[in-house]
């Protein structure tokens, strides 16, 4: 049986979490019967491929995005929903871009650092998505050599000249930001944004639509047919086109001969309480999204309706955990005491692409067959970022992608087998180190 009448794969539900419970609308769009003819061709409705068929889309690009679930069903729809300018690898980008940018080094990660915060407003105004949009973020210390590092950053901060949005506070400072005791101090940064994440990725489907591209989900890509003319095949249709994304990060089995060993899963959970009212106000008075400065940090903000949102731990064998608000609540206690007891509405997992190095991989399969992936767990500005790089990219601007796929990665043997173990075995090291610190 060839690829093209293989039975359909049934789509997943989406995860039963708070996001897909405060849709502003359901997606709906077709599966992939018969046959299409664009200029690029997109595996993946998640944000990388989303934002780079609006990228596309607004240059004049015929684009399709074929997606196996529906759009946003994976990370993107599943994330802590913080924008903020925490680049993952941005030391080991620094080490190895060198070469390329010389002394530009340093500029180029800065600005990568606040790009995606800007692609992610304009498009929010341009296109009038509602997605809960909200500034302001502590990163938070809880121990002297934390605020080392913070002071290091509001520095550098000061430095490029955004002193108006950064202020180090001490413990005082905090517990005035914050109903908790938990911290000994934090840098409150006012660029950076959080967010309904599912319905930012379901807004920007829309606006792609809106450009002219073709959305289909329920639609496993089956086989990527390499040459002159790219296709994509499902078991339903074919996309011919003139270039092909794969912007499936770490869901998708495809390519696995050259892309395997390069990205592993790790299960993040998260938890979203009741509706806590007064008490809302009281634990986190501005409005503020949260997370700390530990390796396996914990991570948190108000939810529009008053909620507590609130993700932390991480999984590295690439497994569900079984129980994650169990897992969660001692988290949530220990911050808040006030909330101890406090009744959990929605628990579920977020599976994060890791790279061993953390730097995003990007790159191509063959002349007109592109990759991009692995955001280790800081996913919503640096896709937005990457859509964009890409779009130039395909459209014959390679500067800024030339950078990145000049990026050497570790490529582990036996893919997932080896890998995870291994990420699992750093994970541990690092957590070592940072207690003897």
């Amino acid at each position: 049986m060839n690829a093209i009448n293989q039975p359909v794969k049934p789509a997943a539900e989406r995860a039963r979490s708070y996001y897909s419970a405060s849709l502003n609308f359901e997606s709906d769009y077709p599966t992939l019967q018969g046959s299409v003819t664009v200029d690029v061709a997109i595996i993946g409705g998640g944000f990388t491929g989303i934002a780079t068929a609006v990228e596309l889309a607004e240059r004049g690009l015929k684009v399709a995005v074929v997606e196996t679930n529906k759009v946003g069903w994976g990370a993107s729809g599943r994330n802590g929903g913080q924008v903020t300018g925490s680049l993952s690898g941005d030391e080991a980008m620094r080490k190895q871009m060198r070469n390329t940018l010389g002394d530009e080094v340093d500029y180029f990660i800065w600005h990568l650092r606040w790009r995606g915060h800007e692609i992610i407003k304009n498009r929010v105004a341009k296109y009038g998505i509602d997605c809960d949009l909200k500034h302001g973020h502590l990163h938070t210390a809880m121990k002297a050599s934390h605020m080392d590092e913070l002071k290091a950053t509001y520095d550098e901060a000061l430095r490029r000249g955004m002193g108006g949005d950064v202020t180090l506070l001490d413990a005082a400072g905090v517990r005035a930001q914050l109903g908790s005791d938990l911290y000994c101090g934090a840098l409150k940064n006012t660029r950076n944004m959080h967010l309904h994440p599912l319905n930012l990725c379901l807004g920007e489907a829309k606006a792609a639509e809106s450009l002219g591209a073709l959305i289909f989900e329920h639609s496993e890509v089956l086989d990527i047919v390499h040459g002159p003319r790219p296709a994509v095949v499902t078991a339903g249709g074919r996309i011919e086109a003139k270039q092909v994304l794969l912007a499936g990060d770490v869901y998708h089995k495809l390519e696995r001969r050259k892309l395997k060993g390069l990205i592993f899963p790790a299960m993040g959970g998260i938890v979203t309480t009741a509706p806590l009212g007064e008490l809302a106000k009281a634990i986190n008075p501005q409005d503020l999204a949260v997370y700390d400065c530990r390796f396996v940090l914990d991570y948190y903000r108000m939810t529009a309706d008053g909620r507590l949102l609130f993700g932390g731990g991480c999984n590295y064998s690439g497994r569900d955990s079984r129980d994650i608000a169990s897992e969660l609540r001692p988290c949530i206690e220990s911050t808040f005491p006030q909330l101890k007891g406090v009744q959990i509405d929605f628990q579920w997992s977020c599976a994060m692409g890791i790279v061993m190095n953390r730097i995003p991989q990007l790159g191509k399969l063959s002349s007109n067959v592109w990759y991009c992936q692995g955001y280790s767990g800081h996913g919503i500005a640096t896709t937005h970022i990457m859509g964009e790089i890409m779009a130039k990219a395909i459209t014959g601007d390679l500067e800024q992608y030339d950078t990145f796929a000049a990026c050497k990665h570790i490529k582990v043997p036996l893919g997932d087998q080896l890998g995870n173990p291994m990420l699992a075995a750093g994970m541990w090291y690092y957590q070592m180190l940072e207690k003897l610190r």
